[in-house]
């Protein structure tokens, strides 16, 4: 668990930008609640810390992805995929966060079947090995 600062620190609508690896955003909403993020958009490489808070939710500065803080999600394009979230503790008057692990990135793909007889060559047409250069 990291402190952070104290809640007093962080004015309601306040932001805040933790250099962690990766970096990590802290948003104080109108309503008292606080949360924490990732600081990095899933769409580009723009930081959230840099972007607008509304309610729950931030915009991105660079291309107005909106992401939910509660769960990470986007509400459409052009972001996709959610941004990590992290709990964020209120003790003794400080804001307090334990940073969630970071997913397994590690992409299973189903194996590829091939016709081994056919090569992709160059301008995306498929074709016998040899058959551009014989004027095939």
């Amino acid at each position: 668990m990291i402190r952070v600062c104290a809640l007093a620190e962080l004015p309601p609508g306040g932001i805040l930008r933790l250099e962690l690896d990766p970096a990590v955003a802290i948003f104080h909403t109108e309503d008292g609640e606080v949360f924490a993020v990732d600081d990095e958009c899933t769409h580009q490489n723009a930081s959230l810390a840099d972007g607008w808070l509304e309610g729950c939710e931030v915009e991105c500065p660079l291309h107005a992805a909106r992401f939910d803080l509660r769960t990470g999600e986007p509400d459409g394009p052009p972001a996709s995929r959610p941004i990590r979230t992290h709990q964020v503790s209120i003790a003794d008057g400080d804001i307090y966060l334990t940073v969630t692990p970071a997913p397994n990135r590690a992409r299973h793909f189903p194996r590829c079947e091939t016709d081994r007889r056919r090569r992709r060559i160059a301008g995306g047409r498929v074709g016998r090995p040899g058959a551009a250069q014989a004027g095939l």
